[in-house]
């Protein structure tokens, strides 16, 4: 029979339901309807912005690196997939952290470049990411000073993060996966009621926060230097809860901008491979309408967390990256790659539809795009090589239309680029992480 049978299909008998093994015939299945959303005319404020996709498991590389390097490059067959926007982005290859021991920690390093583990003792170390460090430059102005999203909330566990987001002291910051939350979250105005509700639990949390200190400060008096480092760590993280309050407090009478829902998936389910396509849509969706109307300028979106995730028919990307070298695992890969390169793809061209004072909103908005770990020719997991690219932003000084090419063994670390994209975001800084300077190249010569 040539027909396509749904992944969610069931066999039934005595009261019983069984799941089907993957079967051939579930290779194309019915996806969720395409998202029909326009971009909007403009934006309502101009600014320098941030957003940095993040997707798991690396990419068949064979088919995503450009064969030459330089301005005259030749589009691999994966990258293909944005030949229109070919003037707009940067292909990066041969970076990757040092520091970093590779495997699916990748997300967890891809915006701090940290070595997890050199604490001796501790089993799980992060850093400040980047993202963090440019949201402090820009916290005051915007309602929230960055946003984190994943298809899966919360932090997940050391190694296997849901987000891309450290706080100074490298405690992960929640993400959120609900585009309807993140919907209500954004444009949603509280009523009277509710926004009374919402000050007396300011009240109650500072409240509580206050007594936290103040126990934690006395605790303080009576420890050794060792578990007064780490009593510090914790206060500092109740102060920044604080003033996440205060912050939040500060906005509360500031009416939220109005936004027309019509034609937004926000019932699109997060880790249902049926829904994969229009999440994704109808989450860069949200990012950029965050983006028209100045609720932050800084965005990490982990499109799924390493050891997981789906293609657009429903494939297993995080099996498929144990390819063994395997011919028609690494083109099933492929085909992955470019899926997710065509909602990339989309999300450009919505930026560069938008006018952003008298530029395309593209120009001041950078994209960070790809993996913190490498599947290679053997699917080998290591943290060199990553597929990366840097799109947009060229009114805050960047420079495209080139493939960079770095020597895999000799290269300058990936820190560079995260500390290129904060001084274009206006960050005034020289150092970051394990960053040696800015990346050759990336810049356009002044």
């Amino acid at each position: 029979m040539n027909r396509t049978i749904h992944r969610r299909s069931l066999l039934q008998g005595a009261g019983i339901a069984l799941g089907l093994p993957l079967l051939e015939a579930m290779s194309n299945p019915i996806s969720a309807a395409d998202s029909t959303y326009q971009p909007v005319s403009k934006t309502l404020r101009t600014t320098p912005r941030l957003i940095c996709c993040y997707i798991p498991n690396g990419v068949n590389i064979k088919q995503w690196a450009p064969k030459d390097n330089g301005a005259s490059y030749t589009l691999s067959p994966t990258l293909d997939v944005l030949k229109e926007h070919r003037d707009d982005f940067t292909v990066l290859t041969g970076l990757g952290h040092p520091a970093c021991k590779g495997g699916h920690s990748g997300a967890d390093t891809w915006l701090t470049g940290a070595d997890l583990g050199r604490v001796p003792g501790a089993e799980y170390t992060n850093s400040e990411s980047i993202d963090q460090v440019i949201a402090k430059a820009h916290e005051k102005e915007t309602r929230f000073a960055s946003l984190q999203l994943s298809d899966m909330s919360g932090t997940g566990g050391a190694g296997h993060s849901h987000t891309l987001s450290f706080n100074r002291n490298g405690t992960p910051m929640p993400a959120e996966n609900s585009p309807r939350r993140l919907f209500e979250r954004l444009f949603v105005s509280d009523s009277a009621e509710g926004r009374e509700t919402l000050l007396k639990t300011y009240a109650d949390k500072k409240s509580i926060l206050d007594s936290v200190l103040q126990d934690a400060k006395r605790l303080d008096r009576v420890l050794g230097r060792q578990d007064q480092q780490k009593v510090e760590e914790y206060m500092e993280s109740v102060r920044q809860t604080e003033a996440r309050v205060l912050r939040l407090e500060s906005w509360i009478d500031v009416p939220k901008p109005e936004i027309n829902a019509t034609g937004l998936q926000l019932d699109s389910k997060p880790i249902d491979a049926h829904d994969r396509p229009a999440w994704i849509d109808v989450m860069l969706e949200l990012c950029y309408l965050t983006f028209v109307t100045d609720a932050t300028r800084v965005i990490t979106f982990e499109w799924s967390r390493e050891a997981g995730g789906y293609g657009g028919g429903g494939e297993n990307h995080h099996e498929l990256s144990h390819h063994g070298g395997d011919d028609g695992m690494l083109n099933r890969l492929a085909q992955i790659d470019r899926f997710h390169l065509s909602k990339l793809n989309r999300f450009l061209t919505f930026l560069k539809a938008t006018q952003d004072g008298q530029q395309r909103m593209l120009d001041n908005t950078m994209v960070l795009f790809g993996s913190g770990m490498n599947s290679g020719e053997g699917g080998d997991h290591s943290p060199k090589n990553l597929p990366l690219l840097v799109a947009g932003g060229s009114k805050l000084g960047l420079r495209h239309g080139q493939h960079l090419a770095f020597d895999v063994d000799k290269h300058p670390p990936l820190s560079n680029v995260h500390l290129t994209l904060a001084q274009k975001m206006g960050v005034e800084t020289e150092t970051f992480s394990d960053a040696s300077g800015t990346l050759t190249g990336l810049t356009q010569v002044s």
